[in-house]
């Protein structure tokens, strides 16, 4: 009797197991899916927690009446949920409490997903979304699958979840051919075993025998039938799949727009000679460790080769120049604690060096670190590994304290001069010289060339020249435009010229280092004299030249402080110039939208194997999934007209405001074309709304007719004054004030609400939710 008990009960307990398992093992695979563009294997081993975890409490709860079986799985998720972000934030020694943690992770969960560094961290932000999709997931299947009895059905969710992670990895990992071909024969053998829920009667048990064989004849004939559009579908779509196995897959990342910087943080160069003229003030303090194969590191200052002296921390690398402005143009992704590591030049020694900073009076986003960042704990930072620049996208406070491990090469001062440097498309970045260089520049660089056949040579005639034949002082105005480097160099003593900050020096030594062939960039940073205060007067910039084997070499142009500089007349004779005003810098137009995570929890599919179940459960998830996906398109683009109208200077609001109306026009069918003049763009706004009114409505009623006139004359005044306030932020860069910029935006609110409001009712429905706007090019 015993041993029958125990046959019943194992053969239940094997007919349960397989769906499941099954289930856990699909999700499982997703999180593994997913988990090839994440830094080591913790996120897949969280996901497949969710996975057990969900899957278990429904088969716990099988019992239970199906409406309260998702307020105990969403209980059990939040406790999964919030011991993982724990963990993960531990791990990444991120600060803060749990609470703050979480919430912080649930503002910025999709967007810093999106935007993160591959490899991805582990962190908070990083692991909330796919941790609650999988428990979802997990919680949709076991009861679609074990409650309802179809299975098949309940493979939904699991599938739709790996073919998200897929979405999500893009282009950033090898094809996952081997996770697909497991979920297959998972699935494969989950609907192989039966399931075991309650047995199910024959439909034609108990009819007439004619009734019967009806019955059946109609069931073997939408069996058939369903065949039949299977086998179709999979002879029409087969070839269309099997035709993008090979193709590139969508980066989701290009839609998301990473972290932006102000200008003062794009060009940090017009910042010197501020700092120059007061020297005392703190920008940060400073403890460094060194280690490594090298006692001593050289610094910028001190010349190729030439050791001994503190290494200098570095704010920001400028690889573009346009004739006007030196810029960082970085693509900053979310990094975590731990950085990409490049590999260093073939021909350099590495040594490590570990600092804690501590900020001051330093503003702005640019996080200051030791060349080449390999670890940052203490702060959240986005990075990009082009160029070593670091910032943090919250802004530098007083009182951050953060802890940098860098990897610090040194070159072969031995073989710099036989090095060569590199050419081709991959450097043509740091070779680029903007059109307008003036004809004395030309004429200098052909002459200090024309002796120097070798690239280091090159590049140290260049720097000797500078170093003796001109002044370095605290006073000179700020401009590395073309004019103003061409005052600098050639322009008369007593009106000015031949006198500079660290910013020309560096500026026209990468400029005529790229004239005669050098690949060159400018560096902006502080010397670090041990231990203690950086203060402003510590702040300087340097050129760099890069070589072949080498890696980048920094060079000294300033003048050696006992030695009186040399008449440039003595060497070189160009026609003097006037000088050129201090340059302004251009405000940048383009504001940042971050997105905000929308996540919509599902709930379990009613009891029994009813059809209604089945198209009921069918047509909710997919509602959940439109509702998901309008819901994550309104929010981003709020996020995209907030970043647009709220952020940034006044110039970049007037900027976001004239965008939010040209958008507006694209969408309501009226397009602005790119040879249109700002004038002429808002005659053309004008006519859309009376053109809109006219083909809803007709003209207002004559009670309202003065008023209505009223308001529309009103509001097409305003609109030539939104386009003057942008013709005036383009040819007078940083005139524009916090009054007009508020002006700008309520007019800019009230056109976009006008034209939607003109527009008929179902298209005003899906005004918001349309993606549009998200992929314009700005």
């Amino acid at each position: 009797m015993v041993l029958s008990f125990l046959a019943v009960w194992l053969v239940r307990v094997l007919r349960a197991v397989p769906v499941p398992l099954a289930l856990i093992a699909m999700i499982g695979l997703a999180g593994a899916a997913l988990g090839r563009v994440y830094a080591g294997p913790l996120l897949t081993w969280l996901v497949l927690g969710a996975a057990v975890g969900s899957v278990l409490v429904s088969v716990a709860a099988r019992r239970l009446p199906s409406w309260l079986v998702a307020p105990v799985s969403v209980l059990a998720m939040a406790g999964w949920t919030a011991w993982s972000l724990r963990l993960t934030a531990a791990r990444a020694e991120l600060p803060g409490g749990l609470t703050e943690v979480a919430a912080d992770a649930a503002a910025n969960g999709i967007p810093r997903l999106l935007t993160a560094m591959i490899p991805v961290e582990p962190t908070p932000d990083t692991v909330l979304v796919p941790l609650v999709a999988a428990w979802l997931a997990g919680l949709a299947g076991a009861e679609v699958a074990m409650r309802a009895g179809r299975v098949l059905l309940g493979y939904l969710p699991p599938v739709l979840l790996y073919a998200a992670a897929l979405y999500v990895v893009g282009p950033n990992a090898d094809p996952a051919i081997g996770p697909t071909l497991a979920l297959v024969a998972v699935a494969v053998l989950g609907l192989a075993v039966p399931a075991g829920g309650p047995a199910r009667a024959d439909p034609a048990a108990g009819l007439d025998p004619a009734v019967r064989a009806a019955v059946r004849a109609r069931l073997a004939a939408a069996s058939a039938a369903g065949l039949a559009v299977v086998v179709g579908l999979v002879a029409l779509l087969g070839p269309l799949l099997a035709g993008q196995v090979d193709g590139r897959p969508v980066d989701p990342r290009r839609y998301v727009e990473p972290p932006q910087v102000e200008t003062l943080d794009e060009n940090p160069l017009i910042r010197i000679s501020g700092w120059a003229l007061n020297p005392g003030q703190q920008l940060l303090d400073v403890r460094t460790q060194r280690s490594g194969p090298l006692d001593s590191a050289p610094a910028p200052d001190a010349g190729p080769g030439d050791a001994g002296r503190p290494v200098p921390i570095r704010l920001a690398v400028l690889s573009d120049y346009d004739g006007v402005t030196w810029r960082v143009g970085a693509t900053y992704r979310n990094a975590g604690r731990i950085l990409p590591v490049t590999a260093p030049a073939v021909d350099s020694t590495v040594e490590t060096v570990r600092q804690e900073i501590s900020v001051a009076g330093l503003s702005g986003r640019l996080l200051p670190a030791v060349a080449t960042p390999r670890e940052v704990t203490g702060a959240r930072v986005a990075y990009d590994p082009t160029t070593g620049t670091l910032i943090r996208p919250e802004g530098l406070t007083p009182g951050l304290r953060y802890s940098v491990t860098s990897a610090l090469e040194t070159p072969d001062a031995n073989l710099l001069g036989t090095a060569d440097v590199p050419a081709g498309e991959e450097v043509a970045r740091v070779l680029r010289v903007a059109d307008g260089v003036p004809d004395p520049l030309r004429r200098l660089a052909a002459q200090l060339a024309e002796s120097n056949g070798a690239p280091y040579a090159r590049a140290a005639a260049v720097e000797q020249f500078l170093a003796e034949h001109y002044r370095l002082v605290a006073d000179a105005p700020s401009g590395h435009a073309y004019p103003n480097l061409n005052f600098f160099l050639f322009g008369p003593r007593n009106a000015g010229g031949q006198r500079g900050t660290s910013e020309q020096f560096a500026a026209a030594f990468a400029v005529l280092g790229r004239l005669t062939g050098l690949p060159t960039r400018v560096v902006v940073g502080f010397r670090a004299a041990g231990d203690g205060p950086v203060r402003a007067g510590d702040a300087y910039a340097w050129p760099e030249v890069l070589f072949e084997g080498l890696g980048w070499v920094p060079f000294d142009p300033l003048p050696r402080p006992d030695e009186e500089p040399r008449p440039v007349e003595e060497d070189f004779r160009p026609a003097p110039e006037d000088p050129p005003p201090s340059e302004v810098p251009e405000p940048t137009v383009e504001p940042t939208a971050s997105p905000e995570p929308v996540a919509a929890p599902g709930g379990p599919a009613d009891a029994g194997p009813s059809t209604a179940l089945l198209v009921g459960g069918g047509t909710g998830g997919m509602l959940l999934l439109v509702v998901a996906a309008l819901l994550t398109l309104l929010l981003m683009r709020r996020s995209l007209t907030r970043g647009r109208l709220e952020r940034g200077d006044p110039g970049q609001r007037i900027a976001g405001a004239w965008r939010e109306v040209t958008d507006a026009l694209g969408l309501a069918g009226h397009p602005v074309g790119g040879d249109l003049s700002a004038s002429e763009v808002a005659a053309h706004a004008r006519r859309a709304v009376a053109d809109a009114r006219d083909a809803t409505s007709g003209p207002p009623p004559d009670a309202r007719l003065p008023r209505a006139t009223a308001e529309v004359g009103n509001l097409d005044a305003r609109m030539d004054e939104l386009a003057g306030l942008l013709n005036q932020t383009a040819f007078a860069p940083g005139t524009a004030t916090a009054e007009q910029a508020a002006r700008a935006v309520t007019t800019a609110g009230e056109y976009v609400a006008a034209l939607r409001a003109a527009r008929p009712w179902w298209r005003r429905l899906l005004w918001s939710v349309r993606p549009g706007p998200l992929r314009w090019r700005r």
